[in-house]
């Protein structure tokens, strides 16, 4: 899949999860390619385009931590129960070093599962990491 196509795909999803929520369930999001030296941002949706780049590795933390040492496959997602406030909630690893971190800067997912309608909005979540496991990034 190449890049506009997945920033669209990744649009719709999430409308759609903030849609069967009846809320926000991510309000921001940055596709990102992970490389051995830096990092390099090919997408972001959210309120801190002026500033998330500076907080990303911190922001990051929590998922790093849940990683381990382990990688997710393409197409694999995982999600942190105890990130807050700006601290990436959801990962989504889309190509061979495409990621998708996905962030509710108000609420963490403890709170967002709380809500009986997570259990469909969660849908189109997995719907979206099948998508790229069967098409990745490029």
């Amino acid at each position: 899949m190449h890049l506009e196509d997945a920033r669209t795909k990744i649009i719709a999803a999430i409308g759609r999860m903030n849609a069967l929520y009846e809320a926000p369930v991510f309000n921001e999001w940055v596709l990102v390619k992970l490389g051995s030296v830096k990092v390099v941002i090919l997408a972001y949706q959210g309120s801190r385009a002026e500033t998330y780049k500076r907080n990303f590795q911190v922001d990051m933390t929590p998922l790093k931590t849940e990683l381990g040492q382990e990688r997710l496959e393409i197409g694999n997602f995982v999600f942190v129960s105890t990130a807050h406030g700006t601290h990436f909630d959801a990962c989504i690893r889309l190509g061979t070093s495409s990621y998708l971190f996905c962030n509710n800067t108000e609420k963490s997912m403890i709170d967002i599962r709380a809500n009986s309608l997570w259990l469909n909005a969660q849908k189109p979540f997995l719907e979206l990491s099948m998508l790229f496991g069967e098409d990745p990034l490029v």
